[in-house]
């Protein structure tokens, strides 16, 4: 068996009084693991990373379904809080200006205003028709069809494809 493969046997998660996750993998104890999807657009599910304090990692969980419901939920929620992207369902206007191009859109989680550098690769195509664009911050928004918007609302984005 692969060294950097958790045996989910010997693995342990709990929440943390200040809602982080601690784990104890074979008698050893960590205070905070953050888990990390290796395959997020792919496999979100399986093959999940798990770091400790010091962001290096431990091992990795193949698949959450092999986990307890319990323990499986307790890393989904914490990967949802780390990989969380609204869906842009509407965009209302996307402005060029100085180098950078400023978005106003409707997602998922409601309306929004963001920024990205023109210059950079703020917008990744992940397949014909889905988007990941991140912001100034850091923040991830997804186009899951562009297909699904209107005309105006893809001519809008021509820019970016």
């Amino acid at each position: 068996m692969n060294e950097n493969i958790i045996n989910i046997n010997e693995v342990k998660f709990e929440k943390t009084a200040g809602g982080l996750v601690s784990m104890e993998l074979a008698g050893t104890s960590y205070k905070r693991v953050k888990p990390i999807r290796l395959f997020p657009f792919t496999d979100p599910g399986k093959y999940i990373a798990i770091h400790d304090e010091q962001d290096a990692e431990i091992g990795v969980i193949e698949d959450l379904e092999q986990l307890s419901k319990d323990q499986a939920a307790l890393l989904q929620e914490q990967l949802d809080l780390y990989y969380f992207t609204p869906v842009i369902s509407k965009i209302i206007n996307i402005k060029d200006e100085y180098g950078y191009a400023y978005f106003h859109v409707v997602t998922d989680r409601g309306e929004c205003k963001f920024a990205i550098n023109m210059g950079s690769n703020a917008v990744a195509k992940l397949s014909d028709n889905r988007l990941l664009i991140t912001d100034l911050d850091g923040n991830r928004f997804e186009v899951a069809d562009v297909q699904a918007l209107t005309v105006k609302e893809q001519r809008k984005l021509d820019l970016f494809l």
